[in-house]
């Protein structure tokens, strides 16, 4: 005698692979934008050796601060204390330098502890990544923030190269980074308590 009870258990097991396949779509999603962020900005600080200009009459990057010198007719590179005295703190600079240059070094170190999280399951490995990625987004904001304002008055919107494309986006991605993987363990514990729940109807 068939139970009517039978039918809807069937409903039930198609669609339970759903919750349990999203939270494996966002994982991959957040690996692949943390290997998106680490390709542009060792694409722009290394590539680009930090280069956000790169003309024929203008070079400025974090290690290149090159301006065009119309007695010579080329490019004449400046160093301390010279660029001192064309208005670039050292210590802006430096700290520019670190800011950028930094927020590469954490975001290398954000895919072990991301997949240990994963195959662990644990929470504190997971905030130990969004601690990577939280300091590595306020690195290179304010490297750039700083690069920026010391080199303002040579450059414009218009002269920004590949190497300022690359960090910027790199900055945008640090920040959806940040906001999945502060949503992730909730959405994979939610997906688990479905799975569960469905499983034992």
């Amino acid at each position: 005698m068939a139970f009517p009870r039978e039918q809807p258990c069937r409903g039930q097991e198609m669609t339970v692979p759903m919750p349990k396949q999203a939270p494996q779509l966002l994982f991959v999603g957040i690996l692949t934008l943390t290997a998106t962020v680490i390709c542009l900005l060792l694409y722009a600080l290394l590539w680009k050796a930090g280069n956000l200009t790169d003309l024929p009459n203008l070079r400025l990057g974090f290690y290149s601060f090159c301006l065009w010198d119309e007695g010579m007719g080329s490019l004449q590179c400046h160093q301390f204390p010279e660029l001192e005295d064309l208005g670039v703190s050292r210590v802006g600079l430096a700290l520019a330098r670190l800011g950028a240059y930094g927020a590469l070094v954490l975001t290398l170190f954000v895919p072990l502890p991301l997949l240990l999280a994963q195959c662990n399951s644990n929470e504190g490995e997971w905030q130990l990544v969004v601690g990577f990625l939280a300091v590595a987004s306020m690195l290179l904001a304010s490297g750039l923030g700083l690069f920026l304002i010391y080199t303002w008055k040579w450059l414009s919107l218009s002269l920004l190269g590949p190497g300022f494309i690359a960090l910027s986006t790199a900055q945008a991605l640090l920040i959806l980074l940040l906001m999945a993987t502060t949503v992730f363990p909730q959405k994979a514990e939610q997906a688990r308590a479905s799975l569960s729940t469905s499983l034992r109807a």
